[in-house]
């Protein structure tokens, strides 16, 4: 019988609560005050949730990739502090009026003009050879990441199953060769704002470690259908032949829901993942404990059977168990 010899306790604060002058928790003062705060109180744990960027609807749980972390969450304070900025470039900006809520709108539009003369700057006089040693470290990831990105928003946005361009859409070679060449300023933008996301956490992780807080982070099960993942992997996922997700994730009916939960996130295709030896998944944790002591996975059970519902459907009732 396994018995647990210790107890230990923890606290559970996501990033984007914790306060802050521009709109949104970073990984800025505040963060540090908190692992104090941790420590003062004995504690021993932090979970923090998912730090994955955020589409529409701003949930961690629909993100454009299970590797890449939220933007939002760069501290402006360090950038100054870096001489990336000048802190009149934070004067007067718009972050939200209201403290207690996040209003992702404004702070996306604020955020943008900013992150990018940042990155503007960094390239001028940043550790650039750092930069580029990280790139090379995330290669995996981070330019499919840097390159769906661009390619999104050169199509307003558009999910990438709505690409009007179908040869970027399939990933042709000559057709993304192309958008390397023409979005190139927005490739950099991305990969260079995932090296401060990455750098300033892992700054922060170092120190929790040092006092002796151990990181929980949350790993959601599933991935979005607009995300880079999909995109790359379509053959991973049950879909159709244009890609898109042919059923979907949730729970079924229950006393808390006659209709059940519609998550709306695509099903894997287990046999498939099968024949590469699991590969994407192996990778995703081992990138997650690069970043986390203790990794959560939302939700675990999902790996033995899950509630699959055919795409489309209004409610998730019509769907069965499956088993993973």
């Amino acid at each position: 019988m396994l018995i647990m010899k210790k107890r230990q306790s923890g606290v559970l604060m996501h990033i984007s609560s914790l306060p802050g002058a521009y709109g949104i928790g970073s990984f800025g003062k505040s963060a540090y005050d908190f692992v104090d705060f941790l420590v003062r109180t004995k504690q021993r744990y932090w979970q923090i949730l998912p730090l994955g960027t955020t589409s529409y609807g701003d949930s961690p749980y629909q993100s454009f990739s299970a590797f890449a972390g939220n933007t939002h969450f760069i501290d402006l304070d360090i950038l100054v502090e870096q001489g990336l900025l000048q802190a009149s470039d934070l004067e007067g900006v718009d972050f939200g009026s209201d403290a207690s809520e996040v209003d992702y709108a404004k702070i996306y539009y604020a955020r943008r003009p900013l992150l990018e003369k940042a990155v503007k700057r960094f390239l001028e006089v940043g550790d650039v050879k750092d930069f580029e040693k990280f790139a090379q470290d995330n290669q995996s990831w981070l330019e499919l990441f840097a390159e769906y990105m661009a390619i999104k928003e050169h199509f307003d946005n558009l999910a990438w199953t709505e690409w009007p361009d179908a040869d970027a859409r399939a990933r042709k070679a000559t057709a993304l060769e192309s958008y390397r060449e023409q979005l190139a300023d927005k490739l950099v933008y991305h990969r260079v704002t995932q090296y401060f996301f990455f750098q300033q956490w892992l700054k922060l992780k170092a120190y929790a470690n040092d006092n002796h807080i151990e990181i929980v982070g949350d790993m959601p099960i599933y991935v979005a259908e607009d995300s880079s993942d999909m995109w790359a992997n379509p053959h991973l996922f049950k879909t159709d032949v244009n890609g898109k997700a042919t059923c979907i994730a949730g729970c079924p009916p229950d006393e808390f829901s006659a209709t059940g939960q519609l998550w709306g996130n695509p099903i894997y295709d287990w046999e498939a993942m099968d024949k590469d030896g699991y590969k994407w998944w192996i990778e995703r944790l081992r990138e997650s404990f690069k970043i986390y002591d203790i990794v959560r996975i939302d939700h675990f059970r999902g790996f033995e059977s899950y509630w699959e519902i055919p795409a489309g459907s209004d409610t998730a009732a019509p769907g069965e168990w499956v088993k993973g």
